[in-house]
């Protein structure tokens, strides 16, 4: 079996080469010293900071995992750790930059290089329609999860058999998110209404199609062709789930740095981890040995997408945004650990019950 080691040893050496190319990009940029290590300290933090954002992004994308075959497992390694470095975390931000900027991608580009003070604000400008996107998209994956007829383990019971109950009124999800956005736009002033519902209902419509796309794409088992294809659904869905948690991390880089370059390689080598820590979940079947760590995820991923709804009204700290769900998965965790030895001490109990009643039919045989 694979050490945690062996799962982590790609992260590491990403780690590596991102922290000497961190060093070097502000070595290079002035020739001191302190700006080298300066730069290598903002790696470090940016990496920590896209860890603790997406450790319960890690979780979800096992459970999603965990249907796909083999091969697409290694394709989300290895494709998905490029489109989630240079897709989500630069691509993205120069294309958010070019739109709300009305320039073309080569000059978000140059502004992002030679002027990136200007390109932080730009980028910052857009942080409205991000936050509104974001906080859609990630309510409806956390209410898909919970608002389901056929989910069997509850972790807080009350709450979770009601929400189980509810399944049978279709569209309940989506009225519920439409309900949440308008609200948070009545709150907003009137130039700012515009972009803001274009923004959720951007995220709104995107996790819809996402999701039919993978109803569509998931043939019938045993058909290598349609599972092939499903498992592309599946692929589609964790990428675009990826862009959504990566959003707020994104643009929380640029309170420490407006080097794009810098941001790419802290958040990418946070990625990677992130990466690795969903395969290992995977093939170690954490989620089936710990069974409310998913429910802990997605209970962050709930109030992820509130803090993204409040962020349209009031500035949210990102490490605070990271510590409620290292908390919320930290305290499901703690709660799988005591159901195992609660079980493992009735086994016991049955255990020694059937001796004892074994013991105790052999004496009165005997006698």
């Amino acid at each position: 079996m694979t050490s945690t080691f062996g799962y982590l040893k790609g992260a590491l050496a990403v780690t590596v080469l991102g922290l000497i190319a961190s060093f070097w990009i502000g070595y290079a940029s002035e020739g001191h010293l302190d700006d080298g290590l300066s730069f290598l300290v903002v790696g470090i933090a940016l990496a920590v900071l896209e860890i603790s954002l997406s450790f319960d992004n890690a979780i979800v994308n096992a459970n999603v995992l965990t249907g796909m075959a083999p091969i697409w497992r290694k394709r989300f390694l290895t494709w998905g750790i490029l489109i989630a470095v240079f897709g989500m975390r630069l691509i993205l931000p120069l294309a958010i930059v070019a739109v709300a900027a009305g320039i073309g991608p080569l000059t978000a580009l140059h502004m992002a290089i030679f002027a990136p003070d200007h390109y932080a604000d730009v980028l910052r400008g857009a942080h409205l329609q991000i936050a509104a996107f974001g906080g859609s998209f990630l309510m409806m994956v956390a209410l898909h999860y919970f608002i389901d007829e056929q989910k069997e383990v509850d972790w807080f019971a009350r709450l979770e058999c009601r929400l189980r109950a509810c399944a049978a009124l279709q569209g309940l999800e989506v009225a519920f998110v439409l309900i949440v956005i308008l609200g948070f736009a009545s709150m907003l002033p009137s130039d700012r209404v515009d972009g803001y519902m274009m923004g959720s209902i951007a995220g709104l419509a995107c996790y819809t199609v996402v999701r039919q796309i993978g109803k569509a794409l998931d043939g019938p088992k045993g058909a290598q062709r349609m599972a092939a294809m499903g498992g592309l659904g599946a692929f589609l869905y964790l990428e675009v789930l990826d862009a959504s948690f990566s959003f707020d991390g994104v643009v929380g880089a640029f309170a420490m740095t407006h080097d794009l370059f810098l941001i790419a390689i802290g958040l990418g080598i946070g990625a990677m981890y992130v990466r690795s820590m969903t395969v290992m979940l995977v093939e170690k079947g954490a989620l089936s040995q710990f069974r409310y760590l998913e429910h802990g995820a997605f209970y962050s991923i709930l109030v992820l997408s509130v803090i993204l709804f409040v962020e349209t009204q009031i500035d949210v700290s990102e490490m605070a945004t990271g510590g409620v769900g290292v908390l919320l998965i930290a305290a499901a965790l703690w709660s799988s650990v005591r159901h195992n030895r609660r079980e493992e001490d009735r086994h016991r109990r049955r255990g020694r019950e059937r001796a004892c009643e074994a013991g105790a039919a052999d004496q009165s045989n005997g006698s």
